[in-house]
């Protein structure tokens, strides 16, 4: 058996913050990197880094075995900021080659500018390579140039490591693998079950939204949707979890259609929080212009909700057979169209919470833990018994969180 992999490093896109002798970073992805740090003795993350409290949708770290290599931050739609992504290529190089140096296996996520960058030079650095791809496999209207040279490049025999991606797609090399995670433990999990099993539904029914405030997500579809229903003598209850640069914006949005009595802004919450959302609502939408395995329709599922999500990504396979019900984004009518008659006659949609409940079970932190053992030691043909140090560092109540 070759040596056992000690150092893994991880190349990522996602912005990092040190503050109080804490790192933190977006909520959903600290919680898996966690888990990675369980199957490893050392964890270093190649990535962004800001000295600065976090943002509201950030949570830190909770295991010992991770630190950062700072890595410049780049990005934007400018012409100066592709300008100035040129002019700081050969530092990146430079940066990321450094760290990779020092690496006994690469974790490269993708699509973002650092793991295009990481997908190029990993190969040349080391022959334990894993890659996450948590966009849409297969594509989307508009997407970006760079995007699809990602999947190109991750698909071709310059990535000689696996791949997870959401889904199971047709024709595909043998190192694209379907792959799907969660952010809830099997304790949560046992909270969701016992949620999912109250009777009937709330009075006026709530519509729950969980994630980043950001111009794709279109929540200024839901807020529309429900302004819609009420014209037509429909109420419905509104909570908005999370924050984001559209927040300002869909407040005042919000006043604009008179819906300030009936809509909640709740802004980034801490997990628990966020669970007791999806227990006390009844539907949960996200629509957005694109996704790949979005945590939070999964998560409302284990809870019982009836989620509608858009026809984009893994959606559809989600909510399939009878677990919930698909929208187009970015579509006003269809959005009411499906919200109404759930409104008007909730109980014939029980069953349909039951499915999704049922199928939204299987998924854990834990069984993605073991998943991803499972993995690397089938593909690298190595060991990763329990020899990381899964102890955790002091844990302070995390600020906020918001999901994808």
């Amino acid at each position: 058996m070759p040596r056992k992999p000690r150092k893994l490093l991880v190349v990522s896109h996602v912005v990092h913050y040190r503050h109080a002798n804490r790192l933190y970073a977006y909520g959903p992805y600290a919680r898996e990197i966690d888990i990675w740090a369980d199957l490893f003795p050392e964890v270093v993350i190649a990535a962004p880094c800001k000295e600065a409290p976090p943002p509201g949708d950030a949570i830190p770290f909770t295991r010992l075995n991770i630190s950062i290599a700072p890595q410049p931050e780049t990005g934007g739609d400018t012409l100066l900021a592709k300008a100035t992504q040129v002019a700081k290529l050969p530092i990146l190089i430079w940066s990321l080659s450094k760290a990779m140096r020092r690496a006994d296996a690469i974790h490269v996520r993708c699509p973002g500018n650092l793991g295009l960058l990481g997908v190029v030079l990993a190969p040349l650095f080391s022959r334990r390579l894993v890659a996450k791809y948590a966009g849409q496999w297969n594509g989307y209207p508009g997407e970006a140039l760079t995007v699809r040279l990602q999947r190109w490049l991750l698909s071709s025999r310059w990535w000689h490591g696996p791949v997870t991606v959401y889904g199971k797609w047709p024709s595909q090399p043998v190192n694209i693998v379907p792959f799907f995670t969660s952010v809830m433990t099997q304790q949560q999990m046992q909270r969701a079950r016992l949620s999912s099993r109250r009777d009937g539904f709330g009075d006026p029914l709530r519509v729950l939204y969980v994630g980043r405030l950001s111009e794709s997500k279109n929540v200024h579809v839901l807020l529309s949707a429900v302004a819609a229903l009420r014209s037509k003598g429909i109420s419905l209850r509104c909570d908005i979890v999370g924050d984001g640069p559209q927040r300002a914006a869909l407040e005042k949005q919000a006043r604009k259609l008179g819906l300030s009595d009936l809509v909640l802004f709740a802004g980034g919450v801490d997990f628990d929080q966020a669970l007791d959302f999806y227990e006390h609502n009844d539907i949960l939408v996200l629509a957005s212009e694109s996704e790949g395995w979005p945590k939070a329709i999964a998560e409302a599922m284990a809870f019982g909700l009836v989620c509608i999500g858009s026809d984009r990504g893994l959606v559809p396979e989600m909510l399939g057979e009878g677990r919930g019900l698909i929208v187009p984004p970015g579509n006003v009518d269809a959005l009411t169209a499906a919200l109404r008659p759930i409104a008007v006659a909730p109980e014939q949609y029980q069953g349909m919470r039951v499915q999704a409940t049922t199928w939204a079970q299987r998924f854990s932190l834990e069984g993605l833990r073991e998943a991803l053992r499972h993995l690397l030691e089938e593909r690298w043909h190595v060991s990763l018994a329990e020899t990381a140090s899964t102890q955790s560092a002091p844990i302070h109540k995390p600020e906020s969180i918001a999901r994808t």
